[in-house]
């Protein structure tokens, strides 16, 4: 081995164990937020998760799972696989520099590259690879268990492969590489489809090896890497479980055979097929064709790790989604039809009325003999005159049509244009989704709020507010990283086309060329930059260039020396990459995502059954009850999910230990194409209201009083009325002890509410069945919602809900003060005060980024709602120790006060606190006073700027009513000044 060689592998080895070492020390020890609890409880029970699934990083996970020495230490192996597969992407990132970069400073032969040649390259590795290793978006995903960390290490490694494959002159030797990064490729589709982004880079490289530059061959190997790529994505991912399922139907419909048959035949003519081409082209010699099929060949085996979700499923493990136990099932998960599809090449403006309805492709289910056709999917045509090319401004859901109106000063009904489609494309899809993304990496970060811009070199000078100065999130490199890849940016293209055309077409099809694949929607529920990683890791390699351009500059000095300087120059771009990122990186104080998650479990009684709305306040939930078995006998069920048929039927079934749901409908009432929407058409003559029991015998019954016919639509089910009421049997609630003696009084003989809205789903009648029939068995089975699934509630159930915790119990109690939550005090401060978890949230060293804020306002919020409750009973011993453990378990020097700090403060001076009230409104109001005044000098008058506002109006009534006379003054002063401020800025 020359010594060139034993450098580079060396030095590689060096950044990798600095990479790992990092993530390793910044690693959070248990489940994040977002996907993390649903991969970790996936990965540890091998279960099903959202579509399409990641199955190779569920079995990785797995294995990683049992190192684990006990169950509370299981997420944090399975965070430790992200942090050895981002390491490894720090070693091949550092390969694939020196690779490129030996062309550039002239190394024909790696036996004869000179000393300051190889420290040259040593140090471009080397400051290239760190600098994203400690960049934003990478560093991210590098310490948590989602699959970009391990997307982005084969995306890494195929690259590599590429490279290492090019300067291979043996050809047998060279088709193994080719065929080893086949394998590469099918194996990262069971993690994620990014991966794919590279054949054309490969397609390039080959291109360039093999044949004499010309323009039409270039075109001509884009093209065909092109087709490559969808080949991969619709002819094998989706398309040969596509045939499938076709010759699955035909031979059990048409041929009577039984279930299967169809799939097995399937797979021994493709494998059959496969292997004796394989035979007859190494029989004869066809080495590019027998090359193809080997690829093929293991392409496939790579992506055979998607029957890890059919056999899985078949065992009905909790967590599966979409029930993909047979090939049908099993196609529509691949290709994630819950989620429906986005226009790409030519679609309506969101204002596009649809001109005709048609039948489209038949939804075939599993029957008792053969496959019936559920329903067809149903095409929309929409008016030409207001569909265009390249749509971006399509969807007509109500908020997003606002957002597109504020981003591009659209009035109501105004009928945008072409240009308009083009300016939010180049202003939010580009502008504000990926380009903000790139600079928060290399220039900068205003904080780790929502919709944070990013920082120039003289924001390092602008006087913030101690809010924004204080966010751990807020850093700023001060352009340096940019600057230095920029440079090495035009040196590369400087020294070497080719490879620049290589690099750059890979750094286009994982930025801007995604974002126009992915056409994102103008809402996001968090920030998206984690899929652009690919395009940062790209630019990292123009970093490590930047060091040859300096080292090239002055290496006239002596290269040696050159090398050195210039490697000791640019190591302040990793340098300050480290120092600003540290601390909102390093994720090993933080618990509070599982303690959440456990709060809103500990919220419930034996046997509940909790409505969820969002990521957040479900997949920590089955974590803690999948992975650490924390509270099994209650069910999770996520609102959207429960619009389909496969989930209602999986709560039909036992699930751990919890029993199947109480239902007076059974299956077929919620099979696909039935009662997947029941329309309300109030009759006169039920004005007063009808017996949901009764509906609910009429639809069991397929009454055809409760059933309308629509031209080209079919026969469908409706709700007469509005209105509606359960009866209830009071001596039955008080005898089997469901309701807490306090709230007694307030039980009703029958619970009255109305049905929102034009339309019911799936998931409003299965809801309103599942209601009724607990209430015929005595509400034996509590029924709980989220905050944020109750406020999506189809019915107006709001009043019947009482709090007992951070969850609100579904009783039939009416609230006697319907501006205020009915609270059960007993219940509700023996889950807060004895089962709640706060670990942690004390440290102010520890960082929380916005999602754990919120997460800590909702608490805060019901230990308010608790103390209020505990005063208005007179219990103000209680209230005051509420209060005082919520501000010692969430202390502002951790976790900063947010807006439900202003109950706290009212609630303080109710309870007489007035010294510890004037002290938390001071320290409050002057941030309040500060971010106003910040926002509104930049112009921000949307819904944060109000938010606060309001807050500090109430504020100062709070202060108002206990007599700080001298303070109220000062802000009242303040907020007249302030609001005339933000009148005259909306003008």
């Amino acid at each position: 081995m020359s010594k060139y060689r034993q450098i580079n592998n060396l030095t590689g080895w060096i950044v990798f164990a600095i990479a790992t070492i990092v993530y390793t020390l910044s690693v959070e020890p248990t489940a994040s937020y977002w996907d993390c609890g649903e991969f970790i409880a996936c990965a540890f029970k091998l279960q099903v998760p959202h579509p399409p699934g990641a199955p190779f990083f569920l079995m990785m996970g797995r294995m990683f799972s049992l190192f684990a020495p006990d169950l509370d230490s299981v997420a944090l192996m399975i965070n430790m696989m992200s942090v050895l597969a981002s390491g490894f992407t720090i070693l091949f990132l550092f390969w694939s520099i020196t690779l490129i970069g030996r062309k550039l400073v002239g190394i024909k032969d790696f036996a004869q590259a000179t000393t300051g040649q190889t420290y040259a390259l040593m140090g471009a590795g080397v400051i290239g690879a760190l600098a994203y290793t400690f960049s934003d978006t990478f560093w991210f995903s590098a310490v948590e268990a989602e699959v970009y960390a391990m997307s982005s290490f084969f995306t890494a490694f195929v690259f590599w492969a590429i490279l290492r494959w090019e300067v291979v002159e043996n050809e047998s030797q060279a088709n193994k590489w080719l065929i080893l990064i086949a394998y590469m490729i099918g194996l990262s589709v069971g993690v994620h489809l990014l991966n794919l982004v590279t054949l054309p880079a490969l397609a390039m490289i080959y291109y360039f090896k093999r044949h004499t530059f010309s323009w039409p061959g270039l075109i001509a190997a884009l093209a065909i890497s092109g087709a490559m790529v969808i080949f991969i994505m619709s002819g094998i991912i989706t398309g040969l479980p596509g045939l499938a399922g076709d010759m699955e139907i035909f031979f059990v419909n048409s041929l009577g055979l039984p279930f299967g048959s169809g799939v097995i035949l399937f797979i021994l003519l493709l494998v059959g097929a496969l292997v004796y081409g394989i035979y007859i082209t190494q029989a004869k010699g066809l080495v590019t064709w027998n090359t193809l099929l080997l690829g093929f060949a293991f392409i496939l085996i790579g992506d055979m790790s998607y029957a890890m979700a059919v056999i899985r499923s078949n065992l009905n493990p909790p967590i599966d989604q979409n029930n993909p136990e047979n090939i049908i099932s099993y196609l529509s998960y691949l290709r994630r039809e819950q989620y429906g599809d986005r226009p790409l090449f030519f679609g309506p403006y969101y204002t596009a009325e649809i001109v005709e309805r048609e039948e489209g492709r038949d939804v075939y289910v599993k029957g008792e003999e053969k496959y019936e056709v559920a329903y067809s999917r149903p095409e929309y045509k929409y008016d030409p005159k207001q569909s265009t090319i390249l749509p971006r401004i399509y969807s007509d859901a109500e908020n997003h049509v606002q957002a597109y109106q504020s981003t591009l000063g659209l009035r109501d009904g105004e009928v945008p244009g072409f240009g308009d489609n083009l300016r939010f494309m180049f202003k939010h899809q580009i502008g504000h989704m990926y380009l903000r993304y790139f600079m928060w990496n290399f220039a900068g970060r205003a904080s780790d709020q929502q919709d944070a811009g990013w920082l120039s070199p003289a924001a390092a000078f602008e006087d913030v507010p101690d809010e924004l100065a204080e966010n751990k999130a807020r850093n700023n490199y001060f352009m340096l990283p940019l600057i230095l890849g920029l440079v090495g940016l035009f040196f590369h293209l400087k020294r070497d086309e080719k490879s620049f055309a290589v690099v750059a077409m890979l750094f286009f099809l994982t930025g801007v060329a995604l974002v126009l694949y992915l056409n994102s929607p103008p809402i996001e529920p968090r920030e998206r930059d984690y899929i652009y990683a690919g395009s940062f890791y790209v630019f990292a390699i123009w970093i490590g260039f930047g060091v040859l351009a300096i080292w090239n500059l002055i290496r006239k000095t002596g290269e040696k020396p050159a090398a050195i300087g210039a490697t000791a120059v640019c190591l302040v771009v990793p340098v300050i990459m480290a120092t600003e990122n540290w601390n909102d990186h390093d994720r090993s104080g933080r618990f509070f995502s599982v303690d959440q998650a456990k709060n809103y479990l500990a919220s419930t009684a034996d046997q509940a059954i909790l409505f969820t709305g969002g990521d957040n306040d479900t997949f920590p939930l089955w974590y803690m009850q999948d992975v650490e078995g924390y509270r099994t006998d209650a069910r999770v069920i996520v609102g959207t999910y429960y619009n389909t048929d496969w989930y209602i039927q999986q709560t039909m079934q036992q699930m751990q230990d919890s029993p199947p749901f109480p239902y007076t409908l059974s299956y077929e009432h919620y099979a696909p194409g039935v009662n997947d929407f029941v329309l309300v058409r109030e009759n006169p003559k039920l004005a007063a209201g009808i017996n949901a029991e009764q509906y609910l015998k009429l639809v069991k019954e397929g009454s055809d009083f409760i059933k309308q016919r629509a031209p080209g639509q079919g026969e469908y089910t409706i709700l007469p009325s509005r209105k509606l009421y359960i009866n209830v049997n009071k001596d039955k609630l008080i005898e089997n002890g469901i309701v807490s003696p306090k709230l007694r009084d307030k039980i009703v003989d029958r619970i009255e509410f109305e049905a929102k809205g034009g339309a019911l789903y799936k998931k409003d009648l299965a809801l309103l069945d599942l209601i009724v029939t607990n209430n015929a068995q005595g509400w034996t089975r509590p029924i709980y919602f989220t905050n944020t699934s109750r406020m999506g509630l189809s019915y107006t159930l709001e009043d019947y809900l009482v709090q007992e915790g951070n969850a609100y119990r579904l009783l039939p109690v009416k609230n006697d003060r319907p501006n205020t939550d009915m609270v059960d005090t007993e219940r509700m401060y023996d889950n807060m005060m004895n089962k709640f978890a706060f670990r942690n949230l004390n440290d102010p060293g520890a960082y929380y980024n916005d999602d754990y804020m919120k997460s800590v306002a909702n608490n805060r919020t019901s230990f308010n709602e608790l103390a209020a409750a505990l005063i208005n009973e007179g219990d103000s011993a209680r209230a005051k120790e509420v209060l005082n453990y919520s501000l010692e378990v969430m202390p502002d020097k951790a976790v900063h006060y947010d807006l439900s700090t202003v109950e706290t403060v009212r609630l303080l001076f109710r309870l007489g606190e007035n010294e510890m009230a004037n002290e938390i409104a001071r320290t409050y109001g002057d941030r309040l006073i500060d971010m106003l005044e910040y926002n509104l000098d930049n112009g921000d008058l949307g819904m944060v700027t109000q938010s606060y506002l309001y807050y500090f109006d109430r504020l100062i009534r709070s202060l108002a009513a206990s007599g700080n006379d001298e303070l109220v003054k000062s802000y009242s002063e303040e907020m007249d000044r302030i609001y005339g401020k933000f009148q005259n800025t909306r003008r």
